[in-house]
């Protein structure tokens, strides 16, 4: 897509949302289902179904996906389209790779040791990118890629969350 394209398809999105605030409010959703087999959790993805389990280091045997991965994975997805989005609409040319990783301690989530965090400690987002951009441009495409990307800023800023719970008769 160029910058063209994208401006063809993003101007009448901007436009509405302009004019209409709430048009802008979209509610996305994932659903899983609980495996009545074992330690796991099917998610649909859309296109497939992903079976999320447990990490080996929590007793899991390496052959389902485990769900922290799958968090950095969406960063990357996420960080990966929002870059490109931005280098189209600055018409910079960018190719190149995205990588996430995260430090866990799985006492916390083991609950071996109630001091250890249950979760990411530190997560690294890094882009090795090829281009021929200027050094502040690539420096605003940086800037843009992390301020325009969802996963990124929802990780950052930590999202408002509710947990609830119904029961079937």
């Amino acid at each position: 897509m160029d910058t063209t394209s994208l401006r063809d398809v993003q101007g009448p999105l901007k436009q509405q949302y302009k004019d209409d605030p709430e048009s802008a409010v979209v509610t996305l959703h994932a659903d899983g289902e609980l495996d009545g087999s074992g330690v796991a959790c099917k998610v649909s993805t859309g296109s497939a179904l992903a079976e999320a389990g447990l990490h080996p280091a929590t007793g899991g045997d390496g052959t389902q996906l485990c769900s922290g991965d799958m968090l950095l994975e969406a960063l990357v997805a996420c960080a990966g389209v929002t870059m490109r989005a931005v280098a189209t609409s600055m018409e910079l040319n960018v190719s190149g790779k995205v990588r996430a990783e995260g430090d866990l301690d799985f006492r916390g989530t083991l609950g071996v040791a109630k001091d250890a965090p249950v979760g990411f400690r530190d997560i690294r987002l890094t882009f090795a990118i090829d281009t021929d951009a200027a050094e502040d441009q690539v420096a605003s495409l940086i800037k843009l890629t992390e301020r325009y990307c969802v996963v990124l800023q929802t990780i950052k800023g930590s999202a408002n969350l509710d947990v609830s719970v119904t029961t079937g008769s």
